[in-house]
């Protein structure tokens, strides 16, 4: 029986993906570097710290990774804070209060920097349902490396086998089965660039999901 959900984050319960678009095209125009669809595409569920590490691999970059990160994070904070319609992703409010109402633990484990998790939490009021808050800006290797999803389910109350983690990019969906936890890949209208093939379950819409749902997908998949 699951006990423990590790959400993660961009994607998933918020979708901030187009804000860090913005304030990394707008970066990488001050940079003058060509980085196509493609590349940008395969750095998703990357940290920004290893984003900007791979993106000096590809192009000569005179800036300091740290220097790079805390610009990324300007631009991204300010237009974070100018966005009025931002709004949690359909569905998932209710899933989160439903878990949380019956008992089960919730863990967030995010690539995101701590700064960004904060804004979201104190924004939509998340923090009283969340047990453990894990940032990706703690790990030397981002997603598909699984460290980040290995600590999430060492922070859980249950064995890794009663842990699930739900996950929207094809970086994420390795790095859970990588861990070897459960995954519910989540088919959103932004994850048409992700493949999400590996998850054990996959959803489009967070109604699909719910406590009965959740803490027996573990079962449901043994008797497929």
């Amino acid at each position: 029986m699951i006990q423990t959900v590790i959400f993660d984050m961009d994607g998933v319960i918020v979708d901030t993906e187009p804000v860090h678009r913005y304030a990394y095209f707008k970066q990488f125009g001050e940079l003058n570097i060509p980085v196509t669809e493609e590349m940008y595409t395969s750095f998703t569920g990357f940290s920004t710290r290893n984003t900007f590490q791979k993106l000096k691999e590809f192009f000569v970059i005179d800036h300091e990774v740290e220097d790079l990160i805390q610009r990324k994070r300007t631009i991204f904070n300010d237009a974070f804070d100018s966005k009025a319609d931002l709004e949690l992703l359909e569905g998932v409010e209710n899933l989160i209060k439903d878990l949380h109402q019956n008992g089960v633990q919730l863990i967030l484990a995010s690539s995101a920097s701590k700064v960004t998790i904060e804004r979201v939490f104190s924004r939509f009021k998340l923090h009283d349902y969340f047990t453990h808050v894990v940032s990706g800006e703690d790990f030397p290797k981002s997603k598909p490396h699984p460290a980040i999803f290995e600590h999430a389910a060492s922070l859980s109350i249950a064995p890794k086998v009663s842990c699930i983690v739900i996950e929207d990019s094809t970086n994420g969906i390795k790095a859970a089965k990588a861990a070897g936890i459960l995954c519910v890949g989540y088919n959103s209208i932004h994850s048409e660039a992700q493949d999400l093939s590996q998850a054990d379950f996959v959803i489009n819409h967070f109604n699909e999901l719910g406590f009965e749902t959740v803490t027996n997908i573990d079962s449901k998949l043994r008797n497929n």
